[in-house]
């Protein structure tokens, strides 16, 4: 064991083990939206310093659980101090437009203080942002200022080598050497043009947040530039409590013009710029920049605009020629990945979907090896240590209800050892040199818990044990906890669906009501082994049965399973849905006329799409922030699934919301955020107007200045349960 580790096993926030039995309180909504969080205090982004010897991490203040300080523990004593005060070093100033649209592809536009931060390479500074300027902090507790403009900074970046800080000011990309003066190293970001951002879908949709790559050594940066002139603009109002801003937003709607595209390789002082050949065809995506380890080429991902086709580009930095190393094809579409790590022998690290599972496999001489098979998913590689010949990545090999953490061979691909114990659902991150892990896990009785483990899975020490003890913020609450129970049922095709749900204490003979939350889309698997929002015991303390089940088209079952959606939307997933509604009808201690539906965004639309499809299966319907309309949504999520509108009309009528809405006869609540540049306000006012033009009753609640991720507001939640205690609780028994 190293001399790091030493002392760090005694860290934990939230103190000792249980010395007592809590003495129990009943739960209430305000508490469950107070401070500090009910799940107990998480750190968030922890990062190992360079040399090992600290641990940093993000965490809330006790009285603000939105707002966030920097804080460092040594790992050799298991000290513990804050780095950066955002309260005592921001500025408060309000955030830029283009800052706040980036924290909401990121959801935590609700987050304030410090929400980033970089290690520079040598591990003595470490770069802030901060109410949209830059500091630069170093660990004696001192802090400088390195930029105080009104424009504010974007993707701000320490360089490989540490020579350079790097940001996008309005719409330009700057590198400024440490010590020196910054520098504008973009020609001509103004009005429509954009360098080093990400454009609108790839930060929402591709999971691409950044729009400039560094090369190792400093030497050269890769940037995109993107002029946004081809897309049409919709008039956005941001209806707030004091006023009403209005936005000309570029807002690419399925079947219409995305941004264009071109990737440049430059110096950092922005001399020796080269075009990158991306290919004669204009209308692509740019969904990956890697550079190789030595800096001699880039790896560039270009996807068609059907997503059907991922083509590898080999890009010579010097000249920008680029040729096509490898490519992947699909018949319904390509799900991108970050997996493709370049090794030091030539060699490359791949994730595909190609044999119809999400499989690693390793790209050399020409050759493909397939290193990981079978029924199951590859989520994510957290490491690799060429030297000994390890893959460390998440999966569910051992189940779709739990998350682990496996190693493999690099060469072999066998054999797949489980690192992480049985019951869980696992998250992880490694150092540089892939030689311990940072795992945090939770189940459905404990909230999220991370520790310190080496290659062998091993807990060195503790982070965060967030035991349930006195102190905890859920300790008062532990007596009336319900645990969660998890089954399956069938699809009409056979296909097992997996199913959660939270009951209260049952009285023999009792019947009671359901709280059936659904999201339903794709990317997204909502029924695991995991700890589940408090919001959800709340419910339960107030009488509610909670349900959730995964229908076909959602994620982490393989391309059969999810791709039964395409041109198919609001098909499969509302007949999945009101199987789990049959079910449930069928259980003794269920009241079959007091089913609620309730879901956020996707989870919106379905809400809709069940009460159209079937009346009078469910007591009441509530609908947050939907898509009615899919041709109002973007590119490049709804051209996956649905295809061109402009090829493919009739899917697009099906799969809308808005005409079959008057076909609606439960009871409703509509909710949306009147700022909302996701699924665009339109959405709802569509639906509103179509029903209220056919006399069609409704109830409906919109939210002045908030956004996509209005839901996460008591508010939102006190007109809920209101309306359901209404419509549904207080519904007369049959």
């Amino acid at each position: 064991m190293r001399t790091w580790l030493v002392g760090l096993a005694l860290v934990s926030m939230t103190g000792t083990a249980m010395a007592a039995d809590p003495v129990p309180e009943a739960l209430t909504l305000k508490r469950v939206f107070a401070s500090p969080e009910l799940s107990g205090a998480q750190p968030r982004l922890l990062k190992l310093s360079p040399d090992g010897t600290l641990l940093t991490s993000l965490r809330a203040r006790p009285d603000e659980r939105d707002r966030f300080d920097l804080w460092a523990l040594d790992v050799a004593t298991g000290k513990e101090r804050m780095l950066v005060d955002s309260k005592r070093l921001g500025s408060g100033a309000e955030l830029s437009e283009a800052e706040k649209m980036q924290r909401e592809r990121l959801r935590i536009g609700a987050q304030r203080g410090i929400v980033a931060y970089d290690w520079s390479p040598d591990g003595k500074t470490i770069l802030v942002p901060l109410d949209g300027d830059l500091y630069l902090a170093s660990l004696d507790g001192t802090v400088i200022r390195l930029t105080n403009t009104p424009q504010g900074e974007l993707n701000a970046k320490v360089s490989p080598a540490g020579g350079f800080v790097s940001f996008v000011r309005a719409q330009n990309l700057f590198a400024q050497p440490i010590g020196g003066k910054e520098r504008k190293i973009s020609p001509d970001g103004a009005g429509t043009v954009h360098w080093g951002e990400a454009e609108f879908v790839a930060d929402e949709e591709m999971d691409r947040h950044t729009g400039y790559w560094w090369a190792p050594g400093d030497t050269h940066i890769a940037v995109e530039r993107y002029d946004e002139a081809p897309v049409g603009t919709v008039v956005r109002a941001s209806i707030g409590a004091d006023g009403t801003k209005v936005f000309d937003q570029r807002y690419p709607a399925a079947g219409t013009s995305n941004v264009l595209v071109d990737l440049y390789v430059m110096k950092p002082d922005g001399s020796g710029k080269v075009k990158v050949d991306l290919g004669p065809n204009r209308d692509i995506y740019l969904a990956r920049v890697t550079w190789l380890p030595d800096g001699s080429a880039l790896l560039v991902q270009r996807e068609s605009r059907d997503q059907k086709t991922l083509d590898v580009l080999r890009v010579d930095p010097a000249t920008g020629a680029s040729t096509v190393l490898f490519g992947e094809k699909a018949k319904s579409w390509i799900n991108l990945s970050d997996t493709l790590r370049p090794m030091k022998d030539g060699g490359l690290l791949w994730w595909s979907e190609r044999d119809g599972h999400g499989h690693l496999y390793r790209f050399a001489k020409d050759k493909w090896t397939q290193l990981t098979k079978g029924n199951w998913e590859v989520a994510e590689v957290v490491g690799v240590d060429e030297a000994k010949g390890h893959i460390y990545f998440l999966g569910n090999k051992d189940g779709v209800l739990e998350r682990h953490l496996y190693s493999l061979d690099l060469v072999k691909g066998y054999p797949i050892t489980r690192l992480t114990q049985a019951g869980w659902w696992n998250s992880a991150s490694m150092d540089a040199a892939a030689s311990r892990f940072i795992v945090s896990r939770s189940n459905p009785d404990q909230p999220t818990q991370v520790y310190l483990a080496d290659t062998t899975g091993q807990r060195l020490a503790w982070v965060n044990e967030n035991a349930v003890a006195a102190g905890h913020p859920y300790f008062p609450f532990l007596t009336g906890h319900r645990p969660a129970t998890f089954g399956s049922l069938k699809a009409k095709d056979g296909t097992e669906l997996y199913w959660r749900m939270t009951t209260p204490v049952l009285e023999t003979g009792k019947k009671y009501p359901v709280f059936f939350e659904h999201y339903g889309g794709p990317h997204v698997q909502v029924v695991g082994r995991t700890w589940e929002n408090p919001l959800h015991q709340y419910l339960g303390s107030q009488g509610w049965i909670v349900f959730e089940i995964d229908n076909r088209g959602s994620a982490n079952r393989g391309v059969a399973f999810e791709s039964q959606i395409h041109h198919a939307m609001g098909t499969v997933e509302v007949e999945d849905q009101l199987a789990g509604a049959a079910y449930l009808k069928g259980l003794a201690f269920v009241d079959p006329d007091k089913i609620a539906t309730y879901g956020w965004s996707y989870g919106g639309y379905m809400s809709l799409k069940l009460l159209e499809k079937a009346p009078g299966v469910f007591a009441a319907g509530v609908s947050g922030a939907p898509v009615t309309k899919w041709e109002l949504y973007d590119t490049h999520y709804t051209e996956r699934y649905l295809g061109d509108p402009k090829a493919d009309k009739t899917s697009y009528a099906n799969a809308d919301a808005v005409d079959d809405s008057l076909k609606i006869t439960d009871p409703l609540m509509l909710l949306h955020g009147m700022a909302d540049d996701n699924v665009v306000l339109d959405n709802s006012t569509s639906l509103a107007a179509k029903m209220q033009a056919g006399n069609v009753p409704f109830e409906m609640m919109f939210y002045p200045g908030k956004t996509h991720s209005a839901g996460r507001d008591i508010h939102v939640w006190t007109t809920i349960t209101n309306f359901l205690d209404r419509t549904v609780k207080s519904k007369p028994v049959k």
